[in-house]
């Protein structure tokens, strides 16, 4: 589990990305993704 570091993407407190869990960085098309469907 990530510690909450720079590698976590967390959207209104959700963590929906983790570096430690994918084993790599967010592309900025996912981040870009993960904030879309989160406004819908």
């Amino acid at each position: 589990m990530g510690s909450g570091g720079v590698f976590d993407v967390v959207i209104d407190g959700n963590k929906v990305f983790s570096k430690f869990d994918a084993g790599r960085f967010p592309s900025n098309s996912e981040i870009l993704a993960f904030i879309d469907d989160k406004g819908k």
